[in-house]
Formats: structure tokens, sequence, C-alpha cells
């Protein structure tokens, strides 16, 4: 198993999520996890590590065991605020009256898609705050 594969597996496990998952969201080929796990590929292309990198909220360094740096997580007080900020949203959401898309009223899936999208833009947002604002808390040694 390659050292690239364990870290991809890694973060996909830190984020809760599976590998198959993290494809899906960006577009990467399953085989491609697959190929890295048996040994049969050693590298990925620059853009699939920077699709990669970004989905994580590290760089490209640190994805491919280069770097230094650990990964910023999120603590509870982070989801916290995240959810405080997802609740307001949210009756952003149902107080908005007329509120239309494609031309008909908000139905309760779309509200919840469009939370999810929002729930997964601040969780990566607050990420890469920690990650610009405070690089020095990130760096190993």
């Amino acid at each position: 198993m390659s050292n690239l594969y364990e870290c991809i597996m890694k973060l996909c496990a830190d984020k809760g999520i599976s590998g198959y998952k993290m494809c899906a969201d960006t577009g990467i080929s399953r085989g491609l996890l697959t190929d890295l796990k048996a040994g049969r590929k050693k590298t990925i292309t620059t853009g699939t590590a920077q699709k990669i990198a970004d989905y994580f909220g590290v760089s490209v360094d640190y994805l491919l065991g280069n770097g230094t740096e650990k990964a910023p997580t999120l603590t509870k007080k982070d989801e916290r605020d995240i959810a405080r900020q997802l609740e307001t949203l949210s009756q952003s959401l149902e107080s908005g009256e007329g509120l239309m898309f494609d031309g008909d009223p908000l139905s309760d899936e779309a509200r919840e898609s469009i939370l999810q999208a929002m729930k997964l833009g601040l969780e990566a947002a607050k990420l890469r705050n920690k990650e610009k604002y405070t690089p020095k808390k990130y760096k190993k040694g």
C-alpha cells in the first residue's frame, strides 16, 4: 500500500467519509484509489492531487508526504459555530416568502440540499481559514 493511498484514506477517516464519497465528490475515478492501494500506481497527476488537496483543505505537499504540516481539524466549538450559522440560514430560508427555485416554491428537499451545501462550504472555509491565519500551528516540528 502506498503512502499516498494511506494519506488519502486517513484524510477520509478524519472527515468521516469513505474513499468512494471522496471520489464521487471530486470526480476522481475509484479505480485510481484501487490502483494506489494495490501498488499499481505510485503517483497521481498534479491536477488530481490538487483536487484531492482542495477537497480536504490541505496542501499538495502534505498530500504527497513532502510537507511537514498537519491538517487542521474542526473543534467542537467550530462545529457548534457552524451549526448555529446553519440554523440562522435555515430560518432565513423558511421565512423567505416568495423564495422560488426554477419558478416553483422552494421544496423541503431543495432547502435541505441548500443547507447541506452550505454546511460543506462553511466547514471548508473554517479549515482553510485555520490554515491561512494560524499557519505555524499546523506545522510539525
